[in-house]
């Protein structure tokens, strides 16, 4: 992926068959859809890839057992089996983690048991492994440091693990692989409208502070916790779909739960599931359901959460986490969408939404990572049946993603490349940080093929240094920055200047 030729590329005068807002799990799976299907397709982040909601996730792909309780069967099938393909079609990113639901009082073995049985037959011939039953002693032996006082034993299920931002930036290779247009840092400012119907809009590259008048057949929304900004941009005075709420995750050690499993507790005050999670030699703890006004793109942990986080660390660990053992947080939102009568946003649905305005604006929102596909080629389907469209067949279910490998080893600190590692260079084959798995191949790589314009563009999301150690990631900010200026042509201002950003923002994923 080349950003200059990318801009060569909008610079001409041309109609898109499609252009797409946002740049998140729902944006580029719509970009990839969109091209496979043979349509001119051009995607805009007012930030970078994958910057919201879509980086900040559980990193589960994942049906919902939370749903299942719910009663929402269709949602928990269909994400069942969009796991199934994902884990078939990317399997260098998703792979099956085992979860282990423990059991403190009688009925909770029976009752889980048969729950999570029915999360298998949903899933069909695309569930990765039967769950089954584990002793007292079983339970001990597969997660050590689980609490043992009242312990009974456990239920045993499997899901998928990945990697958000990083399937993120696959997609994006996937797209532009398939001939479509992609362009990070480019807001859109205004849509363009003749006789009230939408004819394009007008976008501002940041970077380079050029303004583009772009025109298009029919334009999809897809900004998640956002699309009522671009919303209101077409109408002034339409009333807000979105419910957001708030999620935290705060990143542990490894000693606090070194295991190959999670561990998931079903019940929490706010009526949540939580999930232990073991992520790159971390543990992930999360998450949270907080109702929010406030739209952000770097939305902080509250006090609160983190509190609440840690107190249920310590009842269902044997090392109870402090304050100070917590090497990163952070948090993201979910972009939901209004139901009138729900009090609370943790009973709110993660189905999603199709919404298509007078002036043709295609907005779609709600959703979840795991049922990304699902929702571009919904979205993609709509467009076809406004006539803005022609009718060509969705072929994603079977696509194989840019760096398709199987039997991957997932330990492989170049694992999520899949079949295009061997495309760093192995001159800087070295490690970014003695507490980090990633490469300085890694971050020269993102920097020529991926896009990636700033530090924290490298340290968030083309590895995730600043999500598993913030400390970490402040010091490496200085040899990061100093490889951006020698590549792109920087000044030493310019180093100074973005050294400054990024531990800003690196200081607030510090608890």
């Amino acid at each position: 992926m080349n950003r200059n030729e990318m801009l060569k590329t909008i610079a001409q005068d041309k109609l898109w068959d499609l252009i797409i807002i946002g740049g998140g799990a729902t944006g580029l799976g719509i970009a990839v859809d969109a091209a496979s299907r043979g349509f001119t397709t051009l995607l805009l982040e007012q930030q970078d890839f994958a910057k919201g909601t879509s980086s900040r996730s559980t990193k589960l792909i994942h049906g919902g057992l939370r749903y299942l309780q719910q009663g929402n069967l269709t949602l928990v099938s269909e994400a069942l089996k969009e796991r199934g393909l994902l884990c078939k079609n990317a399997p260098q990113l998703v792979h099956p983690l085992a979860f282990l639901v423990p059991n403190y009082k009688w009925w909770e073995g029976p009752l889980y048991g048969v729950g999570i049985k029915i999360y298998d037959l949903l899933a069909g011939k695309l569930n990765i492994e039967p769950s089954r039953h584990l002793s007292r002693q079983e339970t001990l032996k597969e997660m050590p440091t689980i609490q043992k006082t009242g312990l009974r034993g456990s239920v045993l299920y499997y899901d998928g693990q990945f990697d958000d931002a990083r399937l993120a930036i696959t997609l994006a290779h996937t797209a532009t692989h398939l001939g479509a247009t992609l362009l990070n840092y480019m807001p859109v400012v205004s849509l363009v409208k003749k006789r009230g119907a939408l004819q394009g809009l007008i976008a501002t590259d940041t970077l380079h502070k050029t303004t583009y008048e772009l025109r298009a057949r029919i334009i999809i929304n897809a900004t998640g916790a956002f699309c009522d900004t671009i919303r209101k941009l077409d109408q002034t005075k339409t009333p807000r779909i979105t419910a957001p709420s708030q999620g935290i995750h705060l990143v542990l050690p490894r000693r606090f739960m070194p295991s190959d499993s999670a561990l998931l507790v079903p019940h929490t005050d706010d009526r949540r599931v939580l999930f232990f999670v073991p992520w790159y030699d971390h543990v992930l703890l999360g998450t949270t359901d907080t109702a929010v006004k406030d739209i952000k793109l770097d939305p902080k942990p509250l006090e609160e959460e983190i509190e609440f986080l840690l107190n249920y660390a310590q009842k269902y660990l044997t090392i109870p986490p402090k304050r100070s053992d917590v090497l990163s947080m952070f948090a993201g939102l979910r972009p939901l969408i209004k139901a009138g009568s729900s009090k609370t946003t943790a009973t709110l649905s993660r189905d999603h939404s199709i919404i298509v305005s007078p002036s043709g604006l295609l907005t779609i929102a709600g959703g979840k990572w795991t049922t990304y596909r699902k929702m571009a080629e919904d979205a993609i389907n709509k467009a076809i049946a406004m006539g803005k469209l022609p009718d060509r067949p969705c072929s994603t279910a079977d696509l194989k993603l840019w760096g398709y490998k199987a039997n991957i080893q997932i330990n492989d600190p170049l694992a999520v490349y899949g079949s295009k590692a061997t495309g760093l260079k192995k001159s800087l084959h070295h490690p970014l940080h003695k507490r980090l798995h990633y490469l300085k191949s890694q971050a020269l790589f993102a920097i020529h093929e991926e896009m990636a314009e700033t530090v924290e563009d490298i340290l968030s999301r083309r590895t995730r240094s600043l999500f598993l150690d913030a400390s970490a990631a402040m010091e490496i900010a200085p040899w990061v920055a100093n490889l951006l200026a020698k590549e792109k042509g920087y000044s030493k201002e310019w180093q100074k200047k973005e050294i400054h950003t990024f531990n800003e923002l690196a200081k607030t994923y510090l608890p």
